[in-house]
C-alpha cells in the first residue's frame, strides 16, 4: 500500500524547546512559604516549537531544528513535536546532557505566570548541522535567536536564497540587534522593547527597530495589545478581553499567528488581528499549547 506524500515543508524553525510543568495556585508565594497548587498540566514549550506546533495546527508544514539532552525530558519533548506532525530531521540529541525545562505557576485570578526555567546543557547547534539546502527552499525561517550564532549563519543564508525572515525576540542578547539586520519581521517583547531604549516607550522601540532594516516591527504589550510599525506607519491594537487562567504562550502564538498572516498574505493590519486573537485564547488554557485555537474559530469568537 502506497504511503501519502508528504507535503513540502513551508517553515523552518531554529530555536528553543522546552518541556513545561504548569501549575494553577492562587497567588505566588512569598519567601518560606509553603503554596498548595490546584491542578497541573504537562505540555512541550519553547518559543519556536510552540509557533511551529501551532502552525502545524492552522495546516502549515514545519521542520524543527534544535537540542535536547539523553534525558526522559528530551524524550518527552520530541513525543509532544511528533504528536503535532512537526520533521524533527534537525533535531539533535546530546549525549550526558539535560534538556530545557521550565516549571510555571500560574495564577488564574490575576492572569500572571512566574516561569523558572533552564536551559540545555549541551552544546547549541553548529552552522553544520543546519540543512541548508532545505533552508533555502522553504518559504520561510523562524527563529529565537537564542542560539544567536547559528541563527545569524541561517538567517543571512535564508535572505539570499530570498527566504523570509521572522525572529520571535523575547529578550535583548547579544547579537539581537544584528539578528534584526538580517530579518523581514521582527516583533519583540515589553521587556525587550524596555531593555532596547531605557523606558516604556513602545514607540521608540519600534522607529530604533525599524531604522535596523525589517519591513515589519512590533511590541507586544500583553493586555495592553500590541504596537507595530510598517513603511513609516504605526498599527495600534487592542488586546482580546478574556478570563485569563495563564499566559504561557500568548507571545509565540501571537508570533506564530503573524507568521501564518505572512505566508497567507493576508494584509498586516489581519495579520495582527488574528495573532492578538489566537494569543488571547491560548490565555484561557494552562499551558502554553493546550489552548491553540482552530482556523474554523477565527472570526466566530
Amino acid at each position: 500500500m502506497k504511503t501519502a506524500p508528504q507535503p513540502p515543508i513551508r517553515v523552518y524553525g531554529l530555536g528553543q524547546c522546552s518541556l513545561d510543568y504548569v501549575v494553577e495556585a492562587e497567588t505566588y508565594p512569598p519567601a518560606d512559604a509553603k503554596c498548595e497548587f490546584r491542578s497541573m498540566e504537562v505540555l512541550g514549550g519553547g518559543p519556536v516549537a510552540t509557533a511551529l506546533a501551532a502552525l502545524s495546527r492552522w495546516g502549515v508544514s514545519s521542520t524543527f531544528a534544535g537540542v535536547i539532552g539523553d534525558d526522559e525530558f528530551g524524550a518527552q519533548i520530541r513525543t509532544t513535536l511528533e504528536s503535532e506532525g512537526i520533521d524533527l530531521s534537525g533535531l539533535r540529541v546530546r549525549d550526558d546532557s539535560a534538556s530545557q525545562f521550565a516549571f510555571i505557576v500560574a495564577e488564574p485570578g490575576r492572569g500572571t505566570r512566574t516561569v523558572f526555567w533552564r536551559r540545555p546543557t549541551g552544546r547549541p547547534l553548529a552552522t553544520a548541522e543546519v540543512d541548508t539546502d532545505l533552508l533555502c527552499r522553504v518559504e520561510m525561517f523562524y527563529t529565537d535567536g537564542l542560539m544567536i550564532e547559528v541563527a545569524l549563519e541561517a538567517a543571512r543564508l535564508a535572505r539570499r536564497a530570498g527566504v523570509r525572515v521572522i525572529v520571535d525576540a523575547g529578550t535583548l542578547r547579544d547579537g539581537m540587534q544584528e539578528l534584526a539586520r538580517s530579518s523581514d519581521v521582527f516583533i519583540v517583547s515589553e521587556n525587550f522593547a524596555r531593555q532596547l531604549v531605557g523606558d516604556d516607550d513602545p514607540d521608540a522601540a519600534c522607529l530604533e527597530l525599524a531604522a535596523l532594516g525589517p519591513g515589519l516591527v512590533g511590541v507586544t504589550l500583553g493586555n495592553r495589545g500590541y504596537v507595530a510599525l510598517e513603511n513609516g506607519q504605526f498599527i495600534r491594537g487592542t488586546a482580546h478581553r478574556v478570563q485569563a487562567i495563564d499566559t504561557t504562550g500568548c507571545g509565540d502564538v501571537f508570533h506564530a499567528g503573524v507568521a501564518y498572516g505572512v505566508l497567507m498574505d493576508w494584509d498586516t493590519q489581519r495579520s495582527l488581528d488574528f495573532a492578538a486573537w489566537a494569543a488571547s485564547r491560548v490565555a484561557m488554557r494552562l499551558g502554553g499549547r493546550a489552548g491553540i485555537p482552530r482556523l474554523a474559530d477565527y472570526g466566530t469568537t
